[in-house]
């Protein structure tokens, strides 16, 4: 007698099973056995050649609702000219959920900007001891940049404006002595209101702001997509970079520096954040050119610092890749940092605050360049991150538009919900069992309501036996 075979729908549960189970099994594993903490703790990259000094690097770290992970930290990073890591600065010596802009002062120490949920720390820390020369706490939540303006006078750059009706989104000048505001320039007075969507909460996310000679102030309200030269004195616009919704110049960007050819032509070079590259623009003749631009979203991860250094190269804070990186103008990788978790900041200590070497349009190096030479760069898929291979394979077929954008998202977000123990890999792996799990359910539950609905069908017409 031939055994019979079981229903094509149990095979189909079976075969839907198995490839559940061997999607969860990596990050079942991993919490096991504690797992991966990709992209592994502090530690040296690539290095070719020796950083003219000390590199302090902001780390932001993460935490959700008021509570913090351990193994993604805010700190403060010094890093020697070969990789070594100096000295580490906690954000609980604090009280710090984040960390952001850190700038080297003229006398050498550093002047840092930290956040909890409820105020910004502004201080000067002595690297050599780590200690706090001076604080000051502003009444303001999750600020990124504050610059000195002097000796006395800080500039803020306050995205803490919501008031339940309006936008209340400011630069403005900090008189630390008198505790006073001396001056303010909000956004919703000088810039239309339908921007981004219109006013609302976050509406500029203003980002950053640096001193410009002596009246101009270089702002980047990232939510706006451009960046903008404030004159203090007339409080009037002189010019800008890119526009609401033209993502093609600049697309959320991050900490502009602001820089001149031999000619005397305005330059701006910028972490072009959400097109995950470093671009460097020159206005000729009222007009801006971009002029260089390297990276891309196989290579680069939501970069938000890029600093022009004396020697030509530019030292990239590559945040969602956990990296700082300096690259030659064509791209290659001659020093590298691996930076845990989620990096903001980076300064190389001896050059100053920022951007202080040539442009490029006087280095005769223009178009674009890849980012090429990093200690990740392997040729086995698993040794890149799963949004990189992801972007790499799409190109060239005819899901590229949307493959590249699910990976810019996925390299964008994912990192910011995968645990620490979990490489990108086995999360996407994670991942994609619970989406075909959830689905799964979500059939099988459909199938039951349409056998149920069936059977109370077939009991209505069944005919009734009567006595």
């Amino acid at each position: 007698m031939r055994a019979s075979r079981p229903p094509r729908r149990w095979i189909a549960r079976g075969l839907v099973l198995a490839v559940v189970l061997s999607l969860l099994a990596p990050a079942t594993a991993a919490a096991l056995t504690g797992g991966s903490n990709e992209p592994g703790e502090l530690s040296r990259g690539t290095v070719r050649s020796a950083a003219t000094g000390s590199t302090v690097v902001g780390i932001q770290g993460f935490h959700f609702r008021g509570r913090g992970s351990a193994k993604k930290p805010a700190r403060l990073v010094s890093v020697a000219p070969r990789g070594r890591t100096e000295w580490v600065f906690e954000g609980e010596a604090v009280g710090a959920r984040w960390f952001y802009d850190v700038d080297p002062l003229p006398d050498g120490n550093l002047l840092v900007v930290a956040t909890n949920a409820s105020h910004t720390i502004v201080f000067e820390l002595d690297p050599a001891t780590r200690e706090r020369v001076w604080v000051e706490t502003l009444p303001l939540a999750d600020t990124h940049d504050v610059d000195a303006l002097n000796d006395t006078h800080l500039v803020v750059a306050d995205k803490d404006g919501w008031n339940g009706r309006t936008s209340g989104d400011r630069v403005f000048v900090y008189d630390r002595t008198r505790d006073t505001v001396t001056w303010e320039w909000r956004f919703r007075e000088h810039l239309p209101g339908d921007l981004d969507g219109g006013v609302s909460r976050d509406w500029s996310h203003v980002n950053d702001v640096d001193t410009v000679g002596e009246h101009g102030l270089l702002i980047s309200p990232r939510n706006f997509d451009q960046v903008l030269l404030v004159n203090r004195t007339t409080e009037r616009i002189e010019w800008r970079l890119g526009a609401d919704g033209e993502h093609g110049t600049l697309y959320e960007p991050h900490n502009p520096d602001y820089l001149l050819t031999e000619a005397g032509e305005p330059t701006v070079l910028v972490a072009d954040s959400e097109n995950d590259r470093v671009v460097e623009y020159t206005r000729v003749d009222g007009a801006w050119t971009r002029t260089w631009s390297v990276g891309s979203s196989r290579t680069l991860s939501w970069p938000r610092d890029a600093d022009r250094l004396p020697n030509g190269n530019t030292l990239v804070v590559d945040s969602m890749n956990h990296r700082v990186i300096e690259l030659t103008p064509r791209g290659e990788v001659v020093w590298e940092y691996y930076a845990t978790w989620g990096p903001y900041d980076a300064e190389r200590v001896v050059h100053g605050d920022g951007s202080n070497g040539p442009t490029m349009r006087d280095l005769g190096v223009t178009g674009h360049h890849e980012v090429r030479g990093s200690a990740g760069d392997v040729d086995a898929p698993r040794g890149r991150s799963f949004a990189a291979w992801l972007g790499t394979a799409v190109t060239g077929t005819p899901a590229e538009d949307t493959g590249t954008d699910l990976a810019r998202t996925w390299s964008h977000v994912g990192p910011w919900l995968r645990p620490a123990w979990l490489n990108s890999w086995d999360f996407a792996a994670l991942v994609g069992g619970l989406l075909l799990a959830f689905g799964w359910g979500a059939v099988e539950v459909l199938l039951a309501l349409r056998r149920a609905s069936k059977r109370a069908v077939a009991e209505r017409e069944r005919p009734r036996r009567t006595e």
